[in-house]
């Protein structure tokens, strides 16, 4: 293998790792503790980071259907001045056949 590669598979390897770290099941946790406040705070805090990723997964899954609703709206909109605009073309002038003598 070229060092390009072996480089790029630990890079990818510590990038797994590393996110692994961030699930809070399968993160390694040490032995427990004499000093509960240590793991108390780390469940707090994981619970804070599953927390806040759920929020800004809402977050976004709320802007992607705002974002998704004003495109529908926007279409609709275009439609319906593009309808007008036929009816508009292919309505009877009456004041133009009446001003070319077509009609009386």
């Amino acid at each position: 293998m070229s060092p390009n590669g072996s480089g790029r598979s630990t890079r990818l390897l510590l990038l797994l790792f590393a996110s692994l770290q961030l699930i809070p099941g399968l993160s390694e946790n040490p032995s427990p503790s004499k000093d509960s406040t240590k793991a108390d705070s780390h469940s707090n805090s994981s619970s804070k980071t599953g927390l806040v990723v759920l929020l800004v997964c809402l977050g976004v899954a709320s802007i992607l259907l705002f974002s998704f609703l004003l495109f529908k709206l926007w279409q609709k909109k275009k439609r319906e001045e593009q309808h007008a605009r036929l009816l508009k073309l292919f309505e009877e002038d009456d004041d133009l056949e009446v001003e070319l003598g077509l009609r009386d």
